[in-house]
């Protein structure tokens, strides 16, 4: 299994549509046996879906995330956990564990210039 979440100095990036780096984790039997930071490609919003999907990834772990996005995920059978805060590493290690503290119902409303994330 792979899990993705949004990047920003170990931290979870709180602006899915506008991250420009995802660090990707691979699990096996539970435990996380590789990860590395990539790059975005320069991609955005949906178009991120996508590229998720071309790299296997099954499950997301994000800040806030629009519903247009969300719905491109769902359309690239990618999982979103989103409103995470905290260290990415924690966050797949919490998840593995079932304690990961996320917000089905964070969303981002980024419809001007001025970006405005509702929790």
């Amino acid at each position: 299994m792979k899990i993705a979440v949004t990047y920003d100095s170990e931290e979870v990036f709180q602006h899915f549509g506008k991250t420009s780096f995802f660090k990707v984790y691979e699990i096996e039997n539970n435990e996380i046996v590789k990860s590395e930071v990539k790059d975005t490609e320069g991609l955005g919003h949906h178009d991120l879906a996508t590229l998720l999907q071309r790299w296997g990834v099954e499950l997301l772990i994000c800040g806030g995330i629009g519903g247009g996005a969300i719905q491109a995920l769902n359309n690239a059978n990618v999982k979103c956990l989103p409103g995470v805060k905290g260290n990415c590493d924690q966050a797949v290690q919490d998840y593995l564990n079932g304690k990961l503290d996320y917000d089905e119902n964070a969303r981002c409303d980024h419809h001007d210039h001025k970006h405005h994330c509702h929790h």
